[in-house]
């Protein structure tokens, strides 16, 4: 078998229907539209969860909870993602970034006391979990709230 002798397993492969190619098509003239109405206009058609006018089922049910509009959202990095380092580094926000360990900031990075850590940091950062500081600082390090 040569490249060329190659060819799809027959119904593999599906041609696409050609709309508005005359009469002997199939699909000519309405375009498999039918007669006028909302569906056969260019545009036509109703929004997505629209039920013919019916209560549609997101006006059905009721709302629940609170949504914080001012919620600040971290990035994330646990102490084992800091090991890799080497001693004496200062770990920055924009440290982070550029060593591609954090890809978005958000609202600011948290440092979370997941894992070990067996290098001497200073770490500075928007928020710490208790066990975070605990953990750097146990491994020598410093820990600074910007």
């Amino acid at each position: 078998m040569k490249l060329h002798e190659l060819s799809p397993s027959p119904g593999s492969r599906k041609e696409r229907k050609r709309l508005g190619r005359g009469p002997s098509s199939g699909t000519g003239k309405t375009s498999g539209r039918g007669h006028k109405g909302q569906n056969a206009r260019s545009g036509g058609g109703v929004r997505p969860g629209f039920e013919g006018g019916q209560n549609p089922l997101y006006r059905r049910l009721p709302k629940r909870g609170f949504v914080n509009p001012t919620r600040k959202e971290y990035a994330v990095v646990n102490i084992e993602d800091l090991n890799s380092l080497p001693a004496g580094t200062e770990v920055t926000p924009e440290f982070l970034m550029t060593n591609g360990v954090v890809k978005n900031a958000k609202s600011g990075i948290k440092i979370l006391g997941n894992g070990e850590v067996t290098v001497k940091l200073t770490v500075k950062a928007n928020k710490f979990s208790q066990s975070a500081v605990e953990k750097i600082e146990a491994a020598g390090g410093t820990t600074e709230v910007i």
